[in-house]
């Protein structure tokens, strides 16, 4: 057949067009297989996922079965109780809301009214408080009282406003355990009774072991500073004793009570008739949440009945001095007043300190005045130091001239001059060391006041001038950053307390010889700037009264020097002294024998030098 140009370009492209048809084709089945494929891949998902679901339910459910098999178990003759539904019991007073749950017959928060925690809002505590005990439930079945749900009783009211209430769970047997609490009024001791029918055969060898776990959390403005003051107090053998920075105490001798301490509030356990042995684990949190420290108490007690009523209590609340002395022996030791090495402070806060404070504070309601006439009370104590202090110095003024004579006339030669000042200051009837008194006699009194106001309550959330907390530092200034030895923050009452410390500094380097000792010479410029820094974290209320004793101090100086010390007076009795027959102390003579016998070291030494 005979075919022409045109025919074989018409097959040509009737074959291309077939070839572009096939292969468009064949794309939209691979699109279409690839969406049905996506699909059921997506089915098959969800239906693993509604099969892990199921799976998961059913473990839960299967779990769930299990524990509740194993808690009935060990519930033994107390199966009723083993299986049940969380409730609280709401009880209210006039100081706190106590919460309180049927699973285990405990409490399971308090509320205290009056305070506020750093936030602004009501403190509450005992948040992560458990007590339970093992009992016997059958042959070779034991529990603990945590894990059952007792039944609560409704809540019954005494004649003088107190609330009680029970829970009770009843054995097969005829055992039964109730736990009745009573709720004062206006307190915040809770009473609880443990009452025990059959405890022969619940207890084992006739011993109530009792555990206790508390874990405290920040209710001040820091939670490092809070954390750093909370610590275990007790009392063991009838004597108070706490441990701070050690984690683990075995008591030896029977343990009346034991408490967990914060900053101003406290958790507290009381046996009313003691506990015969035990061991607390005590451990502060090392992060930086609001978690404060947690303790884990473990009590042993002799039990010599079938029927058996413990007395306990609980304290829970504000950390108080006077309402803590009502509670237990020695829990008012509670509030540091003063411990180990500062235990010399302690007599000083509880007998005058604390009573001129309450003794202010009856009658007027800012705290910042109470301490401003507190302060003013303590330098009129100490006047008649502080008089002979600024005595002594205008002596030592009086006689700076003789001093720069000598100073001219012995040149560098150090133990030469010394000598020949002590001389004159005893020619002259001078104590150098007389203007020392008033600053060592600080020492005590700031320690003190350093223990009273970390620990006075009465001072928290009180306010005064631009300080929102009397407890707590002030601040005018915070960075968003910590600077090393100094915090995040000013303390404007640290600056004061500075500034002044540095004008009584100025002042008595004007009062005092010439001092060539760089050390020496520096050093009362050097105190007011370190003072900023070991200032700036501490309470409000102690630099408010560190500066207003540093501003009475600037007063009387100026005073005492210009109006009643007389400076002619002076120079006729140091006249008078010189002329009147010499008598040395002991300290004297050899403070000058040991002066001659360097003084002869230094000769020697000079000479041995100079023949070299």
């Amino acid at each position: 057949m005979k075919t022409d140009k045109n025919s074989i370009i018409g097959f040509v492209l009737l074959g291309g067009l077939f070839l572009l048809y096939f292969w468009y084709t064949g794309q939209q089945q691979s699109a279409i297989l690839k969406i049905k494929q996506q699909e059921e891949d997506s089915l098959a998902k969800v239906a693993a996922t509604k099969l892990k679901s199921l799976d998961t339910q059913a473990a839960r459910i299967d779990s769930l079965k299990r524990d509740s098999a194993i808690r009935t178990t060990a519930a033994g003759s107390f199966t009723t109780a083993a299986i049940g539904t969380e409730q609280t019991i709401v009880v209210d007073n006039q100081v706190m809301t106590a919460v309180f749950t049927n699973k285990g017959a405990q409490i399971k928060r308090i509320t205290l009214k009056k305070y506020k925690n750093g936030a602004g809002n009501p403190v509450v505590l005992a948040n992560n408080n458990n007590v339970s005990y093992a009992i016997n439930t059958a042959q070779g079945q034991s529990t603990t009282s945590e894990t059952l749900f007792f039944t609560p009783a409704p809540i019954e009211k005494t004649a003088d406003n107190s609330q009680i209430i029970r829970f009770s769970i009843d054995g097969a047997n005829g055992q039964k355990i109730t736990h009745e609490y009573t709720i004062k009024p206006d307190g915040y001791l809770i009473d609880w009774k443990l009452l025990m029918n059959g405890a022969d055969k619940l207890l084992t060898n006739n011993t109530l072991n009792l555990s206790w776990n508390v874990a405290t959390s920040q209710l001040e403005r820091t939670a490092t500073y809070e954390r750093q003051v909370s610590n275990i107090c007790f009392s063991e053998g009838n004597s108070f004793d706490y441990i701070s920075s050690k984690k683990e105490r075995t008591f030896e001798a029977a343990v009346q009570w034991v408490s967990v301490v914060q900053q101003f509030f406290n958790n507290t356990l009381i046996a009313g008739k003691g506990f015969s042995t035990g061991n607390i684990n005590w451990e502060r949190s090392t992060d930086t949440s609001s978690n404060l420290a947690s303790a884990k108490a473990n009590f042993q007690m002799k039990v010599d009945a079938a029927a058996i009523n413990i007395p306990f209590q609980f304290y829970i609340g504000p950390s108080d001095y006077n309402i803590l002395k009502k509670q237990a022996p020695e829990m008012e030791k509670i509030v540091n007043l003063g411990r180990d090495m500062y235990s010399f402070v302690r007599p000083i806060n509880k007998y005058i300190i604390m009573n001129v404070f309450n003794f202010f504070s009856g009658f007027i309601t800012n705290y910042g005045w109470v301490i401003l006439l507190l302060t003013l009370f303590i330098r009129l104590v100490t006047a008649p130091l502080t008089y002979s202090s600024y005595l002594s110095g205008a002596k030592m003024k009086a006689l700076r001239p003789e001093l720069d004579v000598l100073k001219k006339k012995l040149g560098d030669d150090q133990q030469g001059f010394a000598m020949e000042q002590m001389k004159l200051f005893r020619e002259a009837g001078v104590n150098p060391l007389g203007g020392c008194i008033p600053a060592i006699l600080q020492i005590p009194i700031f320690f003190a006041l350093y223990s009273f106001f970390n620990s006075n309550i009465a001072l928290r959330g009180q306010s005064f001038l631009w300080s929102n907390d009397l407890s707590s530092y002030d601040s005018i200034v915070n960075f968003s950053f910590s600077i090393p030895a100094l915090g995040n923050h000013i303390s404007l009452f640290t600056i004061t307390a500075v500034i002044t410390s540095f004008l009584i500094s100025i002042y008595n380097m004007s009062m005092t010889p010439t001092q060539d000792n760089p050390a020496l010479k520096y050093m009362p410029y050097i105190f007011p700037f370190m003072l900023l820094f070991i200032f700036n974290g501490l309470p409000s209320a102690l630099t408010w009264y560190y500066t207003v004793s540093n501003t009475i101090t600037l007063l009387l100086q100026f005073v005492i020097q210009n109006y009643i010390i007389d400076h002619n007076k002076i120079l006729l009795k140091i006249d008078q002294k010189r002329k009147a027959p010499k008598s040395k102390s002991k300290w004297q003579e050899r403070y000058e024998q040991m002066m001659e016998a360097q003084k002869k070291v230094q000769d020697l030494k000079d000479k041995t030098n100079k023949n070299k």
